[in-house]
C-alpha cells in the first residue's frame, strides 16, 4: 500500500510546520510551492535544527530551510 506524504506549503512558518509534523505523526513534510509542485522535503531535525540557530525568527519559512539544505 502507498503511503501519501504530508504536504506544507513553501510559505509555511517552521513554527507552524513543527506543529503540522506533530499533529500528523511524522518526521518529514514534503514541501510545495503555490502551484502545488514539490520544491523538496523537509524532517523535523532540519526544523529542530533551524530554530535552534542564533539567526532564528518567527518569520523563518519553509522555502528558506529547504533552500538552505544541501542537494543531494
Amino acid at each position: 500500500m502507498a503511503q501519501t506524504m504530508t504536504q506544507a506549503a513553501d510559505h509555511m512558518t517552521v513554527e507552524v510546520a513543527l506543529s503540522v509534523m506533530a499533529a500528523a505523526r511524522t518526521g518529514r513534510l514534503l514541501v510545495c510551492d503555490g502551484d502545488d509542485r514539490p520544491t523538496g522535503l523537509v524532517t523535523r531535525a532540519q526544523l529542530a535544527a533551524a530554530r535552534a540557530a542564533s539567526s532564528y525568527t518567527d518569520r523563518l519559512r519553509l522555502r528558506d530551510v529547504v533552500d538552505a539544505a544541501p542537494a543531494l
